[in-house]
């Protein structure tokens, strides 16, 4: 029992290599020897199963080892050791490569897009801050769980546990950014083993701090700031709230040092926001390059933002447009128009499509002439708003709901 505690995860990894071979066998059997393959058949076979077991049940066996590592006992220090190492490997190998499998675009915000692809999900010029920020996380998990109870002072151990604090936040905001995309919720497997892994260490930290008696005494260091420091951190049971306090004195120091290399310190939350498409997104992406729309869709997509002032997204025959008042309110015209007078709002729509999309043409690249088009357009923005309030009880609201999604 004792063996299988000490090295659960290399038992586990024995179990499914071969767990691999046997499917593998069995696959060679029943597809490759009727077909006359030979020795590279069996091998081929063996590696698919073994590669395709390591990519769905493995993360798996991961994650319950690191569940069970939360229980003093159950799992061997250097077994749990060894499998934090992997899940630090592997999780973020494979969340890369489910990354650049599901995403369609790594474009960033301000490019055009074709029909339903995405932008980049996090800014490249903040990039660097995230990543550094993440292995600050990495460098203090990685100290506090290599080293012995007797070789780290409290102050330091403290300090690792802020550094994991600080990785848990760019985590909380990567989840938070990719949340509502059901296709990516397959990598919120590596964030949730990080969790239970930085709980596991420190539990066990605290636990072996309190276990070692000279760790009792008052004296810890010659100077007296240190000693008073370390003094005050001697209770092991306080360093989880004292890390919440070391956070932002050891997040200005690591922006200080960004800074230095061109990451001004602004640049770690930008990298979340100077983006579209996501929940922190900030700004408003072109129209999708493959679209039939007139020419009040360009404009609200092509002006100046100042000037044409967009308010959201919103969808028009499948598609993604960038939608302002202006729009809203001369499609709620239209909607009027085709209640009250179906046969002079069809007369008025074959005129439109006729002469807007050349229009559109025309000026989908020019943000001057989407501007000017704008100012040329208000006149007919008034009448329709006065025509709206007019015939309609609640004008406001047939204005807010054009081109939202349709339910399904």
């Amino acid at each position: 029992m004792n063996f299988i505690r000490k090295w659960f995860t290399l038992i586990g990894i024995g179990v499914l290599l071969i767990l691999g071979v046997g499917f593998g066998t069995l696959g060679f059997i029943s597809k490759y020897l009727g077909n006359g393959w030979g020795i590279r058949g069996f091998f081929n076979s063996c590696g698919a199963c073994i590669l395709l077991l390591m990519i769905t049940a493995y993360p798996i066996l991961l994650t319950i080892t690191n569940i069970l590592g939360l229980f003093d006992g159950l799992i061997g220090k250097i077994s749990l050791r060894l499998n934090w190492a992997i899940t630090l490997v592997l999780g973020v190998a494979c969340s890369w490569l489910w990354y650049m499998f599901m995403a369609d675009s790594y474009a960033p915000w301000y490019e055009a897009l074709h029909y339903t692809k995405t932008h980049q999900i996090i800014w490249t010029g903040g990039l660097p801050s995230v990543i550094v920020l993440f292995l600050v996380g990495v460098i203090g998990f990685s100290v506090l769980a290599l080293t012995g109870p007797r070789k780290l002072s409290p102050i330091v151990s403290v300090t690792c546990i802020a550094a994991m604090y600080i990785q848990v936040g760019v985590i909380i905001a990567f989840m938070v950014q990719v949340g509502p995309r059901i296709n990516y919720w397959p990598i919120f497997l590596l964030p949730f083993n990080i969790f239970i892994m930085m709980g596991s260490l420190i539990k066990e930290k605290i636990t072996e701090w309190n276990e070692v008696p000279e760790h009792s005494v008052d004296y810890y260091n010659k100077n007296d700031l240190m000693n008073s420091l370390n003094r005050k951190l001697a209770n092991a049971n306080t360093w989880p709230i004292y890390g919440l306090l070391f956070v932002l004195p050891l997040l200005g120091i690591v922006l200080i040092i960004l800074t230095l290399f061109g990451q001004t310190p602004d640049k770690a939350i930008r990298a979340f926001t100077e983006t579209a498409d996501w929940t922190l997104s900030t700004k408003i992406a072109p129209q999708d390059l493959d679209y039939d729309m007139h020419y009040l869709c360009t404009v609200a997509a092509g002006g100046h933002r100042d000037i044409v002032k967009p308010v959201r997204m919103g969808q028009r025959h499948g598609h993604r447009v960038v939608v302002n008042r202006q729009l809203m309110v001369a499609n709620a015209f239209e909607n009027v128009l085709e209640e009250h007078t179906p046969h002079f709002h069809r007369a008025v729509r074959n005129f439109y499509d006729k002469y807007g999309f050349p229009i559109s043409n025309y000026i989908r690249f020019n943000k001057t002439a989407c501007d000017a088009t704008y100012f040329i357009m208000k006149p007919l923005e008034w009448i329709f708003v006065i025509v709206l309030y007019l015939v309609d009880a609640n004008p406001e609201n047939r204005i807010a709901v054009q081109y939202l999604p349709v339910k399904k």
